[in-house]
Formats: C-alpha cells, structure tokens, sequence
C-alpha cells in the first residue's frame, strides 16, 4: 500500500442524532446512529474526493469500535495506525439539531477508548511519510493523549511534514472555558496553516471576529494561512503576501454537523497536490472556492460522512451557481 499523502489524527465516535430535527435531546423519541468525529471524518472527506488519507486514534474493542473503523475501510482510509481497547469504550456523542440546523452536544466518555492512546501506540512511520499532519484539539483534553498527540506532531514537524489545525472547540468537553482557550492555545504556533469558525475566533479572542485586527492577534510567524470559515458567507484568507474572502454557495441547509471537516478535507486534498498555493492567490482561492462547495453540499444532508461530496457533486454545485 503507497503512503498516504495525509494523516489526520484524533477521535472517532458515535454520533446519535434524533430522527426529527428541532426537537431537544429529551423530546426526541428516536436516534439515528452516524459515525463522527472531526478528524475521521476528514480523513473520509479526502478519500470521497480521490485523495489518500490515513487516520491514527483509538476505538473500543467494541461492536462501534469495530463498526467505525469498517467504515474507514469502506470510505478507502488507511485504517492501519487504529489502535483498539479492551477496557475502554468507543465515545458517543448525542447530537440535538436546533430548528435552524445548529447542533447542542452531549457527550459520553468516561474515559472514552480515545482520551487513552499512548505515545507507543503511534505509528510514526505513518506519519513520517506523509505531506500533511491535521489535527484538532479534543485529543489535547486528557493525558495519555496529550501527550501521544504532542509527541506526533514533534515527529512530524522533525520530518519536514506540513501541520495542520482545525481546533474544532467543543466546550462541554472540557473542564472550563478558560481551560479550552489555553488548551487550544497551546499549540497554536506550532502549525503551518490553521483553519477556524467566525465562533470559534470570538471564543479564542473574546471579540469580533468580523474584525480583521481580531482575527489577526491569532496570527503568529511560523503561520502560512489562517482560515476563517463564516458558515454560508464563505471564508476569509490571511497568508504573510495577501488576504481576501471567498463566497460561499447557497443551498437547503438540513445539517450542519460534518460541513467544516468537508471544507478542510477538501483543501488539505489541495494542499497536498500542490504546495504552492500558499504563494498563490488564484491558486489559494480556486481551492477555497471548492471547499466552500464541498462545505455547503455537507449541510444538505443529516450526518457527517454520508454527506460528505464527490468531486463531481462539487464541481456541479460551482457550474450550477449564479457567479
């Protein structure tokens, strides 16, 4: 098997979502079990769109355990660097879809098979031969996975390979939200290119992120894009040469969960092909704007990796859509 050209690293779990949407966890009488979990499911949006990706974490020794890590086969991901646990369970997730499409979480991990990887559980040489590492910042929450995930990206970053982070908050997982800031802030100058929510810069910054001086004080030296995601609006781009914002593409939003590990997928797929569209504005924003499609085809369908797009479906949302 080649080396994948993308590693991405962290959780996957179950998500249930209720059968009907706008209705809190409590009133619902149903859940629909999908697979989730930012980083896998970023793996399977590169794979989806002919890209290779492998995915590193740890899973129960459980029916889920077992049951996700056949889904990364089925969606074309090197499953290889998975590890199983025999004490530990697959995390779960209930995932409540308000009336307009935004998600409330509530979380099952106690610890969950994820929170428990070990830094001698990692298969270096995966990521060794790889072009890009992602990552978010849940895997940062409770040792030993801290510091199995800082360790990877220390490998990494001494073998040349880009490092990519979507911090991807979720507040309810850790203890405060000043302990999320710190956290996530904790890396944060170690990556090479970082892709964040319009939210998520306000919960960073404690301001306005339609504000570029706001969403610049997260820029830092080593950085070679940040990206800001503004749901439909599109996106923003900072690199060291040029800024600017790509739109976004209007469609029947039924699901948001899965839409940003669509955007980021598809870019990292960009990425990894060529290198240069840090240097490249035209590039840089031909990438964005199919992203932003992938990104917007991900909220027209309940879940995360049965909505993740084709190449084919991206490229006929962009024909399709008034310029």
């Amino acid at each position: 098997m080649t080396s994948p050209s993308i590693v991405s690293f962290g959780e996957m779990l179950i998500d249930f979502v209720p059968d009907v949407a706008g209705v809190s966890l409590a009133e619902s009488g149903a859940f629909i079990k999908a697979p989730g979990g930012a980083p896998a499911n970023v793996a399977c949006a590169i794979t989806k769109l002919g890209g290779s990706c492998a995915f590193i974490g740890k899973v129960g020794d459980d029916e889920f355990g077992h049951m996700l890590v056949n889904i990364l086969k089925t969606n074309g991901v090197n499953s290889s660097g998975v590890c199983f646990d025999k004490e530990a369970r697959t995390a779960l997730a209930f995932v409540t879809l308000k009336k307009n499409g935004e998600r409330e979480f509530m979380f099952y991990r106690n610890p969950s098979a994820d929170m428990l990887l070990k830094e001698s559980e990692i298969n270096m040489d995966l990521i060794k031969k790889a072009k890009i590492f992602h990552y978010g910042s849940i895997s940062l929450i409770c040792e030993p996975c801290r510091s199995a995930h800082i360790a990877a990206m220390k490998s990494a970053k001494s073998a040349g390979i880009l490092l990519s982070y979507d911090p991807n908050v979720r507040l309810p997982l850790w203890p405060s939200p000043d302990a999320a800031r710190d956290g996530i802030k904790s890396i944060w100058n170690e990556a090479d290119f970082i892709k964040v929510s319009d939210d998520e810069v306000s919960f960073l910054t404690k301001g306005d992120a339609s504000k570029e001086e706001v969403v610049l004080s997260l820029w830092h030296d080593k950085l070679k894009l940040l990206l800001v995601t503004d749901g439909e609006k599109g996106c923003r781009y900072f690199t060291k040469k040029f800024k600017g914002k790509v739109g976004g593409y209007s469609v029947k939003t039924v699901d948001t969960t899965g839409a940003g590990d669509a955007f980021v997928g598809s870019f990292l797929l960009s990425v990894a092909k060529d290198t240069s569209i840090f240097e490249n504005e035209e590039k840089l924003k031909e990438a964005l704007s199919f992203s932003n499609a992938c990104g917007a085809i991900c909220t027209t369908k309940k879940g995360a990796i049965p909505a993740l797009p084709s190449e084919s479906d991206a490229l006929a949302l962009i024909k399709s859509s008034p310029k």
